[in-house]
């Protein structure tokens, strides 16, 4: 079976892998490099707790589904590849700066053996950098965290390895169908026939003509990275808390992240790199003399209803993994696994994900593309 997957972020890098591993024949066709979309610019948080509580709806069923996945899928990645990506069970520590905020986390503790609520001394015994006077923290020892940028580069190392054929800087013009069904893939440099397709192209999905408009659209996010000064060591877990997240990688601290719908403009403002500094530095008033070492910004790609797309779209043979929005690098094994098996036509129950709910958007018209 010949697939085409359009977009090599950690969706399409992991979907194609898997389908490799299966005897499928794959080519990821990739509008810049592989894995520096979304999945640079994110912060490799495997957060399920943190991101979506608990289970209680299907999205946050699948995080956590995802979440005991990545143990494996990392050792995985890691011996195909020869590469680490920093793959780390370290926990998170959700820190509450209200009574309100420890009320709602002792809620939560008291239903869940894997979360334990800490007081203010005991926070600070596990983060001695936090502020006097928080109210409290929920510990989920759970939670894990990777190098995504190592993460990108290992998956594409273990596609190509295993027999997949990446091409990059060569973007995805159209999707081309005949009587209802995706028969090509065409770039300007190229037309791709295969037996199925996988749209993975993150942010930038509804930029594919040949169909009417995939309900996905940018979500601009801007983030910080710190350097400690000498001698300073940094968090051993993640730190939740005043709106941002701090995740310790590779000898820096990243502070996220800002939301804002501005297209597909990713430059750099002042204002968020005050916003993400001062919130921080009401958690961690030690952060102050610490050196800002980098800022940036990425899109993450949002879906009308805040929940992925996954499965089958309208077209026959075109499949869809999109509208992660920021929990990507967590979702991955999951829509890995789902999508392999989609594609091969194993049944997987999806429904809540199904892109069909969007048919007004998905649906193709009878017209030769």
């Amino acid at each position: 079976m010949k697939i085409v997957i359009i977009g090599a972020g950690v969706a399409g890098l992991a979907i194609g892998w898997r389908l490799l591993q299966s005897g499928a024949e794959v080519t990821i066709l990739e509008r810049a490099q592989a894995g520096h979309g979304a999945t640079w610019a994110a912060a490799g948080m495997i957060a399920a707790t943190a991101e979506l509580g608990e289970m209680q709806t299907p999205e946050a069923e699948l995080g956590h589904r995802a979440r005991g996945l990545w143990p494996d899928f990392a050792h995985a990645i890691e011996d195909a590849s020869g590469l680490a990506i920093g793959y780390a069970q370290s926990g998170s520590l959700l820190v509450a700066t209200t009574a309100e905020d420890a009320a709602g986390f002792a809620v939560r503790a008291a239903h869940d053996p894997d979360l334990a609520m800490l007081t203010e001394a005991e926070a600070r015994a596990r983060e001695p950098r936090l502020r006097d006077g928080i109210a409290g923290a929920l510990w989920a020892s759970q939670e894990a965290r990777v190098d995504n940028r190592a993460l990108g580069r290992a998956l594409a190392a273990a596609f190509v390895r295993a027999g997949g054929t990446l091409v990059t800087n060569e973007a995805v013009i159209r999707v081309e169908t005949m009587a209802g069904r995706a028969v090509a893939a065409r770039t300007p440099f190229g037309h791709y026939e295969a037996d199925a397709f996988v749209l993975a192209a993150g942010a930038w999905s509804g930029l594919v003509e040949g169909m009417p408009p995939v309900p996905i659209k940018p979500m601009k996010g801007e983030m910080l990275a710190l350097s400690p000064p000498d001698g300073a060591a940094l968090p051993r877990q993640m730190v939740w808390g005043n709106q941002v997240y701090l995740v310790p990688r590779g000898g820096q601290l990243l502070i996220g992240a800002t939301l804002e719908d501005t297209g597909f403009d990713t430059s750099l403002t002042e204002a968020a790199a005050d916003w993400l500094s001062s919130r921080a530095l009401a958690l961690m008033p030690v952060l102050r003399d610490w050196t800002i070492a980098e800022h940036w910004a990425g899109l993450r790609p949002a879906s009308p209803d805040g929940l992925p797309l996954l499965g089958p779209s309208t077209i026959e043979r075109l499949f869809i993994a999109g509208g992660q929005y920021r929990n990507g690098i967590l979702f991955a094994p999951a829509v890995a696994e789902i999508l392999c098996g989609l594609v091969l036509e194993r049944p997987t129950d999806i429904r809540a994900f199904d892109p069909r709910r969007f048919a007004g958007s998905l649906a193709p018209s009878a017209a030769l593309r």
